[in-house]
């Protein structure tokens, strides 16, 4: 095996170097032949990515003779839950490109392999195996990093790291490939990650790039072993990785991909009432491509034709029962997801599933030296309306064609401090909605920052939707703040956010169903580390505190929350808050207390159980009355065997009267079965249940049901040769009961297949 090479930490003072600087200094001027040899954490020189010329294949062996002249990096130090503490076991990373890809191995040594939890999984759902990974900031302006990991059996995890916004994001996925096996001394995984999925400065010269190699061992605690050690309490992740040179030359090609697909779909339903029969639909064939084209390195278009945004899988469901607002479901379309952290900001202004069934989309995005844009425009045959208000948020849903278009450019300066702006406009018809207005961070230093957004928007809806749902006629406008303290250290964490939105601000483009409010909320937070001595790894004590007004000065809401929290054995951990509040409905404001748990424990592996237990008052929104709320939600994550995945998760809901009389009882099951063949395929079954009963007797509306059942399910059969190249096929179907039907009946059914395949030339 190569002698190790810790590869030198960025930012750090040379004179903690493991070799005296002076012997440093005459290793690096030697140039010695393998550099692996040459350094161990010196200080002085980056870490040089070899260029090989030779096939490797990605089979999780490590036979080639190239990797015998790759770099490596030892992973050392276990940063967590230990505190930068020498690892208990050994990894070594290798790492070479040969002008088109990152290639990288990992050997993972481990004293009882047995013992090693790995399991086959659909892509970016193996967090809780054994893994190993890299964490590469390409432009090194600790910002903004690509992440890469797979488990022991060559499952791939892919994510992006918005370290401005402190935001990891799963959904973004490249094309590259992986492969893992068990062997008798731990496993070994293989990764080739094109650069062509990469995005980096437009330098015909050598690269600098920042990196973070990792392993995560899951036992009785959850190891996360680096390359780098990882100080506690710093504001910033990617100021504090190593720094890896080479690449000079790399292209990223033509970098052309396009992707074809084809929807078959048969929708079959029953009208209102649903006394009727079912009715058969028409079989629809939808061709669709989408063509994403690397302009350079950095600056990356895509547009999609006719595109197929449907969902393939079911949404995991909510309790929409006795809620002010309405409910938030993320997005899950793959057109969207790629890029989507160019277009976050504190105030979640663009939520892009508002773009409900466009005909075409086209998107920019990129990256400049210190300059970050990103464009995105859609033609869209459906209009999605969320009208916010200080209590209470409605939508509408219109078959109106609307055309979409989004705006964002962010600067960087000083340490990993940005400026920016923000533009979206959305209009059809009588209707009309645009928005604008900059943000920032300003990193003070490792342990304040400061963050602001300001926006103004200008919003007309059509007559007729304005009167219906009670919004102001012809143009109104309004303004929105954001304003964020925060602290960060190692034994402590606070902030401050004021936040105000006019009642005639609209984000029509995101996620804002709240308006004509002022609010201030405050958090602090004292934190205890265990030693190795210690069964507890963390224990924390804090509180939390806010206040809302509307705009006119009305108080909406008070809390006063104190808390504990505590990770321990088996991956545990354990959270207990009490809180105070004041909520104002109806005309009154209502006293509540309420006690939360969250607990969460991995007793073995491939097993993992959680519980949320809610316990105190509770308004009863539907008829204005104080209740008492019992919300108990327990789930599990249980793998039967390496193939098999039994998913739980379930919310029981009851809401009494304070005389003790039920005012309605809810239950809400989502169970999903998943046989996992292999990597690339999976057949799952889910079942969804929800269940709501009634006591009529203390409810003012006479059109209320005493109960209703809604059960849904599906069947579907996945296959993926990369997240691109996908095979679906797929049933679904829902049944309902309520007071007006004698029976379960069923509603609708679907059959529907997808096929798209990913073309580069």
């Amino acid at each position: 095996m190569p002698l190790p090479l810790a590869a030198v930490r960025h930012g750090r003072d040379e004179a903690t170097a493991a070799l005296p600087a002076v012997l440093a200094v005459c290793l690096c001027l030697a140039g010695l032949a393998n550099a692996q040899s040459a350094i161990e954490s010196a200080g002085c020189c980056l870490a040089d990515v070899p260029r090989t010329t030779a096939t490797v294949a990605i089979d999780g062996i490590l036979d080639e003779p190239a990797w015998r002249d790759a770099l490596v990096l030892e992973l050392t130090t276990e940063t967590s839950p230990r505190e930068n503490l020498p690892a208990t076991v050994q990894t070594h990373a290798y790492l070479l490109e040969d002008g088109a890809r990152l290639l990288i191995a990992f050997d993972a040594r481990d004293p009882d392999p047995a013992e090693i939890r790995a399991y086959l999984r659909d892509r970016d759902t193996a967090f809780d195996d054994d893994f190993v990974g890299v964490v590469i900031d390409t432009f090194n302006d600790e910002r903004r990093a690509f992440e890469f990991f797979v488990n022991a059996l060559g499952v791939q995890m892919d994510l992006t790291n918005d370290d401005v916004n402190k935001k990891e994001d799963a959904s973004w996925d490249a094309i590259w490939d992986s492969a893992g096996r068990i062997n008798d001394n731990g496993y070994v995984v293989e990764m080739a990650i094109p650069f062509t999925q990469l995005r980096f400065s437009s330098n015909a010269g050598q690269q600098t790039w920042g990196i973070d190699v990792l392993r995560f061992r899951p036992r009785a605690d959850r190891a996360r072993i680096s390359n780098n050690p990882l100080e506690r309490g710093r504001n910033c992740y990617l100021c504090q990785l190593g720094e890896i040179q080479g690449f000079a030359g790399i292209e990223p090609g033509r970098d052309l991909e396009v992707v074809p697909s084809l929807v078959v779909s048969r929708l079959d339903e029953r009208p209102d009432p649903l006394t009727g029969p079912l009715r058969h639909g028409d079989v629809k064939t939808e061709f669709g491509a989408n063509i994403r084209w690397g302009i350079t390195p950095d600056i990356t278009a895509n547009l999609a034709l006719n595109p197929d945004f449907s969902q393939v899988e079911a949404d995991v469901p909510q309790l929409a029962v006795n809620n002010q607002f309405e409910l938030f479901f993320p997005e899950s379309r793959p057109f969207f997801l790629e890029g989507a952290d160019f277009f976050s900001t504190p105030i979640n202004a663009v939520f892009t599933r508002n773009v409900a069934d466009p005909d075409i989309g086209a998107k920019l995005t990129g990256r400049s030296g210190n300059h970050t844009f990103g464009v995105f425009a859609a033609e869209d045959d459906k209009t999605n309306l969320l009208f916010p208000g200080a209590l209470t948020s409605d939508t509408e849903s219109l078959a109106e064609t609307n055309q979409v278009f989004v705006g964002r450019y962010s600067r960087g300066f000083g340490a990993a401090s940005t400026v920016g702006g923000l533009v979206t406009s959305r209009s059809g018809g009588d209707y009309e909605s645009r928005l604008a207005g900059i943000d920032g961070r300003y990193r003070i230093s490792d342990r304040h920052n400061l963050r602001f957004q300001f926006l103004t928007s200008q919003t007309q809806y059509a007559t007729s939707v304005a009167e219906e749902f009670e919004q102001p006629l012809g143009e109104f406008s309004g303004d929105a703040i954001n304003l964020r303290y925060g602290y960060t250290s190692r034994d402590w964490f606070a902030n401050v956010v004021h936040q105000r939105f006019d009642p005639g601000f609209r984000a029509d483009l995101g996620f804002l169903p709240r308006v004509d409010i002022e609010e201030t909320t405050t958090h602090i937070e004292r934190i205890w580390h265990g030693t190795e001595t210690d069964r507890w790894n963390r224990f924390a004590v804090g509180g939390n505190a806010g206040r809302v007004e509307r705009t006119d000065g009305q108080l909406l809401n008070t809390f006063a929350n104190t808390f504990f929290a505590i990770h321990g054995p088996l991956q545990s951990v354990l959270r207990m808050t009490v809180a105070q509040r004041k909520q104002f409905w109806d005309g009154q404001l209502y006293d509540a207390r309420n006690f939360f748990m969250n607990a969460y424990i991995q007793p073995r592996g491939g097993l993992n159980l959680s519980l949320f237990i809610r316990l105190g008052n509770q308004v009863d929104f539907t008829n204005s009355r104080l209740g008492e709320e019992v919300r108990i939600a327990p789930t599990v994550d249980w793998n039967v065997s390496s193939h098999l995945l039994l998913r739980l998760r379930h919310t029981s809901l009851r809401l009494d009267a304070q005389r003790g009389e039920k005012i309605f009882d809810a239950q809400l099951s989502d169970v999903r079965l998943t046989w996992q063949f292999n990597v690339r395929s999976f057949l799952r079954l889910t079942v969804q249940r929800q269940r709501v009963s009634r006591n009529l007797a203390l409810y003012d509306d006479p059109d209320t049901d005493a109960r209703s059942l809604d059960v849904g399910a599906q069947l579907l059969y996945s296959y993926k040769v990369n997240p691109q190249t996908v095979f679906f096929l797929g049933y679904s179907d829902n049944h309902r009961d309520d007071d007006d039907l004698s029976s379960l009946t069923q509603t609708d059914r679907t059959v529907f297949m997808k096929l798209s395949y990913a073309w580069t030339p």
